[in-house]
């Protein structure tokens, strides 16, 4: 049975939408509360997650962003009353995978449920683990090892790491990174991947064969000696 989390503080609304989910053989985990619904993300462990926007204490795109740093592959689909062009385009810079307008049919929220369910992504496809130096980057599981301990990695920690190695020993723009990895470099995510960059030469500093160049001006190289 496909587990769904639904975020949603429009009480009567998420009444009919969790019981005519249910009835189509889903099972369905409300929360009305945006500042608790990572902590019941975490508890479930959902096969999908259905987010409205607006919520009190966070919004669904701080939801989002909290879930993809834990999770990159579980789906997530924004529903929302908001249309301007900006919010969708933040919400899939966030990694959402869908974004419905409300007012929705059932029958359309049924049909994206179940058209990102088929294209959610095969963990098992992708590569278990890289060695870089005396480091296993477990990719899938978001994890750097050297064999005596083991740091758990952000989503986008992991991603810029994936990044590094894949062009270890060439050049990799910073403006190329920062699209790859929020969709905009702009002054703020500058200076998120300036953080970062820190804390990953921080994870493999008792390794001096590694290093993360910083080309000033231009961006940086992953070198291997």
């Amino acid at each position: 049975m496909t587990k769904v989390l639904y975020a949603e503080d429009e009480l009567f609304l998420g009444k009919i939408v969790k019981e005519s989910l249910e009835s189509r053989g889903f099972s369905v985990v409300m929360e009305p509360d945006g500042g608790k619904v990572f902590s019941l993300f975490k508890k479930e462990n959902p096969d999908i997650c259905l987010l409205d926007i607006m919520m009190p204490n966070k919004d669904g795109f701080e939801v989002a962003d909290e879930i993809r740093n834990f999770n990159e592959t579980v789906p997530i689909i924004f529903l929302t009353a908001k249309t301007q062009t900006e919010d969708v385009v933040r919400g899939f810079t966030l990694g959402g995978n869908d974004y419905i307008r409300k007012p929705f049919s059932m029958e359309e929220l049924i049909a994206r449920i179940n058209n990102v369910l088929r294209n959610k992504p095969d963990n098992k496809s992708l590569g278990d683990s890289i060695t870089i130096g005396k480091y296993f980057f477990h990719i899938t599981r978001q994890t750097l090892n050297d064999g005596t301990d083991e740091k758990k990695l952000s989503y986008r920690e992991s991603q810029l790491l994936k990044i590094l190695i894949e062009n270890k020993d060439r050049i990799i723009d910073r403006k190329d990174i920062l699209i790859l990895l929020w969709g905009s470099d702009s002054f703020f995510n500058s200076r998120n991947l300036d953080v970062y960059i820190t804390k990953l030469r921080s994870y493999i500093k008792n390794d001096p064969a590694l290093e993360i160049i910083t080309i000033k001006g231009v961006g940086y190289r992953f070198v291997m000696a």
